[in-house]
C-alpha cells in the first residue's frame, strides 16, 4: 500500500510532525505486523525521527543545522538553495518504522518529522506499508 501525505510548508525552513498522518495510514492499511517506510522524493527536504514531546528540540535541530550548514557560504549551485540540498543529504530522505499490533513501534517520546529546507512549498512525502 502506498499513500501520499500532502504538505504545504509555511516557512523556508521548518520541521513538521507527521506522526498522526502516518499512523492513520497504517490504521487504514489494516497491517498488523510489518514495516512502514516514509520517503520524501524532494531534494531539499528530509525525514527524521526524534523527540516529539518538547518543541524546543525541533528548534535546536534547525539552529544547529544552520550553524553547521549556513544559508549562504559561497556555494557553487546557482539556485540559492545549496544549504537545503546539503541539509537534506545529512538528515536523509527516508525512515523505516516497524509496525507491531497495528501501530507504529516508536519510542515513548519519538515522532516522525518532515523537514522542509527550501519552502514554502507544496510537498508530497510517500508512505509505503509492507506486511510481513
Amino acid at each position: 500500500m502506498l499513500e501520499i501525505i500532502p504538505i504545504k510548508s509555511a516557512k523556508r525552513v521548518e520541521i513538521m510532525d507527521i506522526t498522526p498522518e502516518v499512523q492513520n495510514i497504517v490504521k487504514r492499511s489494516k497491517v498488523r505486523e510489518g514495516i512502514c517506510l516514509v520517503y520524501s522524493p524532494h531534494t531539499t527536504t528530509a525525514v527524521t525521527i526524534n523527540e516529539s514531546a518538547d518543541p524546543s528540540v525541533k528548534k535546536d535541530i534547525l539552529n544547529s543545522l544552520d550553524r553547521i550548514i549556513p544559508t549562504s557560504n559561497g556555494y557553487s549551485h546557482s539556485e540559492g538553495n545549496s544549504d537545503a540540498h546539503i541539509k537534506s543529504s545529512v538528515i536523509g530522505c527516508e525512515r523505516t518504522v516497524i509496525i507491531h499490533e497495528g501501530v507504529l513501534l516508536l519510542g515513548t517520546w519519538q515522532g516522525i518529522f518532515f523537514c522542509e529546507f527550501d519552502g514554502p512549498r507544496v510537498r508530497r512525502p510517500h508512505v509505503k506499508i509492507m506486511e510481513g
